[in-house]
C-alpha cells in the first residue's frame, strides 16, 4: 500500500511527543525527590530509555505485535517473525490500511514501553541500587510489559474478549502502578519515613515536568488513533479537558481538606486527569471527559494517602495516581463509552450498552494488575536475593547521588562574591541566595504540610553582592 504522508507525518510527531514524556517524567519525579537523590531519580528514567529501546528492537515488537501467520504466536504472546525489525523494513507499510510505515508504528509503540517502565521508578525513589534497577528494566519489559501489550493491543486474549483501552490505561498505567506497589513492598520503606519531612525539593521542576508530560500526552492519546481523522481530534480535545478539570478538582479538594491549594497539587491533578482519560480518550464525548477528570482529580487526591494507612512507602505516588487513575478511566468506559470502533467493543450503560462491557472493563484491570504485581514481586525478590536491590542505610542517608553517581545536582557550599574591584571578600553564608536543597528537605505527598515553604528552593534572600557563585 502507498504511504499516507499526512498520517505518517502525524505519527512521527506523536512518537517524538511520547518520547519527550520520559525526560519530562524525569523532571517531574526529580523535583519530587529530595535534593540528594534528584540525579539518581532522573537517571532511572534515562536508563529505561536505553534498555527498553534495545529490547524492543531485538524482540519486543515481535513478541508484542506479530501474530498473523506466525506459528509461535498465540493469545498470550506474539511470534518471532519481526526479530530485529528486519521484516518491518521489508513490509514497508502496515496491513491495516492506515498507510503508515511499519517502522513508524513500531517506534510509536516503543515509546509507550519506555515510559511505562520509567513510571515504576517513582515507587522506589531514594533507595534502589542503580545497577539492579537497570537489570530490572530489561527483565520487566520482557516478561510483563510485552505480554500485556500483546493481550490488549496485539490480538491477544483480552483484545478478543472486547476490552476497550484506547491509549494504555490498562497496558501502561495499571500495569506500572501494580508493579510499583510490588517493588515498593520488596525494597521496604525509606529510612526515616513518616519521621522526617520528605517534601519535594524543587516545585518548579515538578511543574516543568508536569507541563512536558501534558504536552507529550497529546501524542500519547491522539496518536493512538494511528491516523488523522475525527477520532484523533476527539482524543486530542478529551485529553485537554480531563487534565484541566482534574487539576481543578485536586486543588479544590486540597482547599477544602487542608485550607490551601498547592502547586504540587495542581501538577499531580494534571497527571491524574491525563492518566484517567488515557483508556477513554477516543471513546467518550467531551462532556464525559469532564466527568472523568472530576472523579480522577478528587479520588486520586485522597488515594495518595492510602500508603500511610496501609504502611507502604510508594515514594512518588505511582499507585495512588497511575493505578487508581487508570482504574477510573478503564471503568468509566463501562458507563460512558459512546464510540466503539471495533465490532467486539460495545457502548457504555449510559448509551444503551449492557452490563457486559462494564464487566469486561473491570476484568482487564484485575487481570493485568494481578499479573503485573505477582510477576514483578518475583522478579524483584530474585534480583534482591542475587545482587541486592536496595542501597545500604549509610548510602541512603548520605544521598544516592553522591554514593552511586559521584555527583550532586546542586553545588551546596559557601557563597562567595567574584572580584568586583580590588577589595573582594567572601560573603558570609546566608547573606546571598539560599542554596537549593537547604531548608525544607525532601519530598512527600499532599497533606504533609506546605511543600517547599521555608528557606528551601522556593525562597531566596536578596543578594548583598553582585556576581555570586557557589563553591563546594
Amino acid at each position: 500500500m502507498k504511504i499516507d504522508s499526512g498520517s505518517t507525518a502525524w505519527m512521527l510527531v506523536s512518537t517524538a511527543l511520547v518520547l519527550l514524556m520520559t525526560p519530562g517524567l524525569a523532571f517531574f519525579y526529580g523535583g519530587m525527590t529530595r535534593a540528594k537523590s534528584v540525579l539518581n531519580m532522573m537517571m532511572m528514567s534515562f536508563a529505561a530509555i536505553i534498555t527498553v529501546t534495545a529490547a524492543w528492537v531485538l524482540y519486543g515488537h515481535s513478541l508484542a505485535f506479530t501474530d498473523n501467520g506466525s506459528a509461535a504466536a498465540n493469545m498470550f504472546i506474539g511470534g518471532f517473525d519481526a526479530l530485529g525489525l528486519q521484516s518491518l523494513i521489508d513490509t514497508a507499510t502496515k496491513a491495516d490500511g492506515t498507510g503508515m510505515p511499519s517502522l513508524v508504528f513500531s517506534a510509536f509503540q516503543m515509546s509507550f514501553a519506555i515510559i511505562t517502565v520509567a513510571l515504576i521508578s517513582g515507587a522506589v525513589a531514594d533507595r534502589a541500587k542503580f545497577g539492579a534497577w537497570v537489570l530490572f528494566t530489561a527483565v520487566w519489559v520482557t516478561v510483563v510489559y510485552i505480554p500485556v501489550a500483546h493481550w490488549v493491543w496485539g490480538n491477544g486474549w483480552l483484545f478478543d474478549l472486547g476490552i476497550m483501552d484506547f491509549a494504555g490505561g490498562t497496558v501502561v498505567h495499571i500495569n506500572a502502578g501494580a508493579a510499583g506497589l510490588a517493588l515498593a513492598l520488596v525494597l521496604g520503606r525509606r529510612t526515616g519515613w513518616r519521621k522526617e519531612p520528605m517534601r519535594p525539593h524543587s516545585l518548579p521542576l515538578v511543574l516543568l515536568g508536569a507541563a512536558l508530560l501534558w504536552f507529550g500526552w497529546f501524542g500519547f492519546n491522539a496518536g493512538s488513533e494511528l491516523a488523522v481523522d475525527g477520532t484523533t481530534g476527539l482524543a486530542f480535545m478529551n485529553t485537554q479537558v480531563a487534565a484541566a478539570v482534574a487539576a481543578g478538582a485536586w486543588i479544590l479538594v486540597e482547599k477544602l481538606r487542608d485550607g490551601h491549594s498547592t502547586t504540587f497539587g495542581v501538577a499531580s491533578g494534571v497527571v491524574a486527569g491525563l492518566v484517567a482519560i488515557t483508556p477513554a480518550a477516543g471513546f467518550v464525548q467531551p462532556w464525559a471527559a469532564i466527568v472523568i477528570g472530576l472523579v480522577a482529580g478528587a479520588v486520586c487526591s485522597y488515594a495518595v494517602g492510602l500508603k500511610y494507612r496501609l504502611n507502604y512507602d510508594d515514594s512518588l505516588d505511582v499507585v495512588g495516581v497511575h493505578m487508581v487513575g487508570g482504574l477510573i478511566g478503564a471503568l468509566s468506559l463501562g458507563f460512558l463509552a459512546a464510540y466503539p470502533v471495533l465490532e467486539q467493543q460495545g457502548t457504555g450503560l449510559f448509551y444503551g450498552g449492557g452490563i457486559g462491557q462494564l464487566g469486561l472493563q473491570a476484568l482487564g484491570p484485575v487481570a493485568v494488575g494481578a499479573y503485573s504485581f505477582i510477576v514483578t514481586y518475583l522478579i524483584a525478590k530474585i534480583i534482591d536475593a542475587v545482587a541486592g536491590f536496595r542501597i545500604s542505610t549509610e548510602d541512603e542517608v548520605a544521598g544516592v547521588d553522591v554514593t552511586t553517581h559521584a555527583e550532586t545536582a546542586y553545588d551546596l557550599g559557601t557563597i562567595h562574591t567574584s572580584a568586583v574591584g580590588p577589595a573582594s571578600r567572601p560573603v558570609a553564608a546566608g547573606t546571598g541566595h539560599t542554596a537549593p536543597g537547604q531548608g525544607s528537605p525532601g519530598q512527600g505527598s499532599p497533606g504533609q504540610g506546605s511543600p517547599g515553604q521555608g528557606s528551601g528552593p522556593n525562597s531566596s534572600t536578596s543578594a548583598t553582592a553582585a556576581n555570586t557563585k557557589v563553591e563546594a
